[in-house]
C-alpha cells in the first residue's frame, strides 16, 4: 500500500518534479562544471609542466620501459600506470590523460556532493561540490597535475567511513585503508590524510566497544592494507633486480634532495591560499556562531580530515602553491555552515563564492591562452624536428617542455628526461649521479638540438650551466625563439 501511495504521489507531482527533486539536476550541473573547467586545455600538450614527465615516461611504459629504471623521477609507480593506461587505450597525446583526469574530477566533485549531503540540502551541497571543482582548478590541477588523481581517492576513504553507525563499518574501514593505500602511489606525501583515516577508524572501533586486542589487531590489518600497493610495487622491481633503484627514486633520494630558498612559505602565499582561507575560517565561524551542523561529529570528521590534508600540502621542504589543491574538497565540507542555504545568510554566501572563485579562473583568457600556447609548442617542434632522429642527433632540452620529445620523434639523450633534474641546484646531491658529469656526457653525444629558456624555474646548477653557454656558443646556432609560459624559449641547431 506504502509502494502504491507513493507511485500516486509521484503521478500527481509529475515526472518534472520528481526530477527537479531528485540528485539528476545537481549531477547534471556539476558534469558540466567538471567539463566546462577542464575543456578548454583539452589536446595542449604544454598546459603545465610536471604532467609532461608523467605523460613521457607512462607513454614510454606503453613500450615496455619502467620508471626509475630506464626513465628517473621520484614520483609513486601508481601514477605512470595512470598515464601509461590512459596513452594505452588513448593514444600517445595529452588528450589521453586529460580524459582520465577529467574522470577523476568529476568522481571527485560527485563524492563532494554526496558527502555534504550528510549536512546540507542539494542546493548547498552542489555549492559545495562546485566549489571544490573550481579550486581544483584554480590550483592548477586543470589538466594533470597529480592532484587531480588523488584526491578523489581520499574523498572515497572519507565516504567509506563518514558514517559511524554503519553495520559494515569495519569492513567499509578495509576498504579505505586500501583506497589510501592507491593514493600513497600517487603520491606519497597523502601519508598524513591516510592516518588521520587510520586513526579515526580505530577510534571509531574504540568508541563501538571494541576490545583492546581487536583494535590492536584491526591497527595492525589498517596498516597493512594501506602499504600493500607499494609493498606490490617493491616486489614487482625486487623481480626483476631492481629493488634498489625503486628504493633510491622512493625513499632515499627524498632526504638527499635540498628545499628551495622559500622553503614552505613564499611571499605569495597569502594571497594564493585566501579562497581556503576563507572557506575554512567561514566554516568554523559559521559552525560556531550561525548555524551549528548536524549531525556535529560529521562536520568534526571533515575538520579533522582539512587539517590532516593541510599536513600532507606542508610535509615537503618545498611546498609550491598548486600543492594546496588537495584542500579545495576537504575546505568546501569545512565550509558548509556558511554555505547552508537554511542558515539566516540564506543563498547568499554561496553564489557569492561559487561566483567569484569561478571568475579568478577567467577561463575565456585561459582558452586564449591555451591555444596560443598550443601553437607555440608544434611551432617549436616543426622547427627542431628536421634536426633530429630517433637513434641519433638526439634533442636534449636543458630547460624546455618535456613534451617536445614525443612531438619531435626524437631520441633522448638520458634518463633524465625532465630538464628540472639535470638543472636544478637543489637536485645536486638527489639523483645518484654529478649533474655537471651527466650534462658533460650528454654534450659529448652532441645533440642535434638543444631548448634553453631566458629564466630558470628553480636555482641552478651554475657548473652544469656555464657546459652548456659554452657548448651553445662553440658549435649552435639559434634557430627559433618564442614566448611560452611568460618566458622565452629558444631552440639551439647544431652548425654542421
Amino acid at each position: 500500500m506504502n509502494m502504491m501511495a507513493a507511485a500516486l504521489q509521484e503521478d500527481k507531482r509529475g515526472p518534472l518534479a520528481v526530477l527537479l527533486r531528485g540528485d539528476v539536476v545537481p549531477l547534471a550541473a556539476l558534469a558540466l562544471l567538471v567539463l566546462a573547467t577542464r575543456a578548454i586545455w583539452f589536446g595542449d600538450p604544454v598546459a603545465d609542466f610536471d604532467e609532461q614527465l608523467y605523460s613521457f615516461i607512462g607513454w614510454r611504459m606503453t613500450y615496455g620501459e619502467l620508471p626509475f629504471v630506464d626513465w628517473w623521477d621520484r614520483k609513486p609507480f601508481g601514477l605512470f600506470a595512470i598515464f601509461g593506461t590512459a596513452h594505452a587505450v588513448f593514444g600517445p597525446g595529452p588528450l589521453a590523460y586529460q580524459l582520465v583526469a577529467t574522470a577523476f574530477a568529476l568522481a571527485g566533485a560527485y563524492l563532494t556532493y554526496r558527502l555534504a549531503r550528510r549536512l546540507v540540502g542539494r542546493f548547498s551541497a552542489t555549492i559545495a561540490a562546485a566549489i571544490g571543482t573550481i579550486l581544483l582548478c584554480a590550483y592548477a590541477s586543470y589538466s594533470g597535475q597529480s592532484e587531480v588523481f588523488f584526491v578523489p581517492l581520499m574523498l572515497g576513504m572519507a565516504a567509506l567511513l563518514v558514517d559511524i553507525d554503519h553495520p559494515a563499518f569495519t569492513r567499509r574501514a578495509m576498504w579505505a585503508m586500501l583506497l589510501g593505500g592507491l593514493a600513497l602511489q600517487i603520491k606519497y606525501t597523502v601519508l598524513p590524510q591516510c592516518a588521520f583515516f587510520g586513526l579515526y577508524a580505530v577510534w571509531v572501533e574504540h568508541r563501538r566497544g571494541a576490545a583492546t586486542a581487536r583494535i590492536i589487531g584491526l591497527g595492525a590489518t589498517f596498516v597493512t592494507l594501506g602499504l600493500l600497493p607499494t609493498a606490490l610495487v617493491a616486489l614487482l622491481y625486487a623481480s626483476i633486480g631492481e629493488f634498489d633503484a625503486w628504493l633510491f627514486a622512493n625513499v632515499l633520494s627524498f632526504f638527499d634532495r635540498l628545499p628551495a630558498p622559500q622553503g614552505r612559505w613564499a611571499d605569495d602565499h597569502w594571497l594564493g591560499i585566501s579562497p581556503i582561507a576563507i572557506l575554512v575560517i567561514g566554516g568554523i565561524y559559521g559552525a560556531l556562531r550561525i548555524t551549528r551542523p548536524e549531525p556535529f561529529i560529521t562536520w568534526l570528521f571533515y575538520g579533522g580530515w582539512a587539517a590532516s590534508t593541510l599536513a600532507s600540502v606542508l610535509l615537503p621542504g618545498t611546498v609550491y602553491l598548486y600543492y594546496y589543491a588537495a584542500l579545495a574538497a576537504p575546505a568546501a565540507l569545512v565550509a558548509l555552515p556558511l554555505l547552508d542555504r537554511r542558515s539566516p545568510l540564506s543563498f547568499g554566501p554561496g553564489i557569492v563564492l561559487a561566483a567569484a572563485f569561478l571568475a579568478l579562473l577567467a577561463l575565456p583568457d585561459r582558452r586564449e591562452q591555451s591555444l596560443a600556447e598550443s601553437d607555440t609548442a608544434k611551432a617549436l617542434a616543426s622547427a627542431i624536428a628536421p634536426h633530429v632522429a630517433s637513434s641519433e642527433n638526439c634533442l636534449w632540452l636543458w630547460d624546455g617542455p618535456t613534451a617536445l620529445y614525443r612531438m619531435t620523434g626524437s631520441c633522448v639523450p638520458t634518463r633524465f628526461v625532465y630538464p628540472d633534474h639535470l638543472n636544478n641546484a637543489l637536485e645536486t646531491k638527489a639523483l645518484g649521479i654529478d649533474q655537471a658529469g651527466e650534462v658533460t656526457r650528454i654534450l659529448a653525444t652532441r645533440p642535434g638540438a638543444i631548448v634553453t629558456a631566458s629564466r630558470p624555474m628553480t636555482v641552478q646548477n651554475e657548473a652544469a650551466a656555464a657546459l652548456v653557454r659554452a657548448a651553445l656558443a662553440k658549435d649552435y646556432q639559434e634557430k627559433l625563439t618564442v614566448e611560452m609560459h611568460n618566458r622565452m624559449l629558444t631552440a639551439w641547431i647544431r652548425r654542421d
